[in-house]
């Protein structure tokens, strides 16, 4: 399995959009630990939205698609649209839904 996630910092009020083959929470962690690159910046990134797909190529071309946006207006419609909300998250993380 493979996904395509949005993630978001209150601190930064930014966004981040990005694609993984691996569990969905292990790359979040790694997002949040002190590291070089964008997410390093901070270690309160959320979860706001994932679509899971078979192949990390379908999940490379989703993410490839939001970049192009370059909206945040556009990508906080995409999230407030998709079962952003966290009680539907935390029904997937306890369902065992998101590996």
């Amino acid at each position: 399995m493979a996904y395509c996630y949005i993630l978001f910092s209150e601190k930064l009020i930014k966004y981040y959009v990005g694609a993984t083959n691996g569990p969905l929470l292990e790359r979040l962690a790694k997002h949040n630990t002190n590291h070089k690159g964008f997410t390093g910046k901070t270690t309160d990134w959320q979860i706001k939205h994932s679509v899971c797909y078979e192949t990390i190529q379908e999940a490379m071309e989703r993410e490839r698609t939001i970049k192009s946006w370059k909206s945040r207006k556009k990508i906080g419609q995409l999230v407030q649209n998709c079962y952003a909300d966290k009680f539907y998250l935390t029904n997937l993380v306890e369902s065992n839904f998101i590996y």
